[in-house]
């Protein structure tokens, strides 16, 4: 069988020690820009930035953040770097819907194609972002070890992707205001009465919020109840939990999982740059898969009340 190479773009939010076990070899970096001048590339360790001073100057109201993907040609470098050595690729895109990744993928695919007719390029739309992109590429690299093709990889991706699932809280209302998805006034009177927004995917990648918990020690509980309620098979499955600047509520995120639900396995990462920029600090998020996410949210919001309704 053909060797081949996954190549997700770091919206993924694998860390290092995750890449590492799964055998990641390389990754699509973009370029997150501010305001005062600096650019850096979004990256999956803290090397260009520490998180603290990351997250700090998103919390600065003085200073705008913004990102953009890697470019049509630098896509073509390193799907040609890959070619040249006789691999297949399957490249793993944040979704369409939010960044133009994947459309810059498939443009640099056509070129692969013309200059290396041998080399097959499979280019997925994730429809996904940060742990849900993460979790994807995971087991994209465990069937991969299984011995599966770049067509099968492929394939399982395509019909698996609408079915990654995820939740938990986010604290940082302000941060939502100034992006515009929240009035200042309700960010800050949410925010005095420890309103914590949850949500799961919709369809496009987005985020549909089916309710909002006060208190953080509620948040985690009905994160649980919920996972519990929407995941499939969930003792035989990865839990992907993420979060940005939040470590310790992880941790505890991380460990209520283990003890109540007993998953295979339950991975830990930081959001790095890419996503941080426009998720923004203080979230706690667990990824796992379920059923197939409804076009109208509708089986989630009804998973959610009955979540709400047996919560602990």
């Amino acid at each position: 069988m053909k060797k081949f190479i996954i190549l997700p773009d770091s919206n993924c939010d694998m860390s290092k020690e995750l890449r590492e076990q799964f055998g990641v070899k390389d990754y699509i970096k973009g370029y997150a820009h501010f305001s005062d001048g600096r650019d850096i590339r979004t990256g999956l360790e803290w090397d260009s930035i520490s998180r603290k001073d990351f997250y700090s100057a998103l919390s600065d109201k003085h200073m705008k953040i913004s990102t953009s993907p890697a470019s049509p040609e630098e896509y073509y470098e390193i799907f040609s770097m890959f070619a040249k050595e006789g691999y297949d690729i399957v490249s793993i895109s944040i979704s369409s819907c939010i960044s133009v990744s994947y459309e810059n993928s498939k443009k640099a695919a056509e070129r692969i194609k013309a200059e290396y007719p041998d080399c097959e390029v499979y280019c997925c739309d994730s429809l996904r972002m940060s742990g849900s992109l993460g979790l994807l590429t995971l087991y994209a690299h465990e069937l991969q070890a299984q011995g599966k093709s770049a067509l099968e990889v492929y394939e399982w991706l395509e019909s698996n992707k609408r079915k990654t699932h995820q939740m938990g809280p986010i604290d940082d209302l302000i941060f939502v205001a100034r992006r515009g998805r929240l009035s200042m006034g309700k960010a800050i009177m949410g925010s005095f009465a420890g309103v914590k927004p949850m949500g799961d995917c919709n369809s496009e990648g987005y985020v549909t919020v089916l309710t909002k918990a006060k208190g953080i020690k509620k948040a985690l509980a009905l994160t649980v109840s919920y996972i519990k309620r929407a995941a499939v098979d969930i003792e035989n499955q990865y839990v992907y939990v993420t979060h940005s600047d939040r470590e310790d509520y992880a941790l505890t995120l991380k460990e209520m999982i283990e003890t109540t639900l007993h998953p295979k396995k339950v991975f830990l990462s930081d959001v790095f740059t890419g996503c941080g920029t426009n998720i923004g600090p203080g979230m706690i998020c667990a990824y796992f898969m379920g059923e197939e996410i409804s076009e109208d949210g509708s089986k989630e919001k009804e998973m959610m009340n009955d979540a709400i309704a047996n919560c602990k």
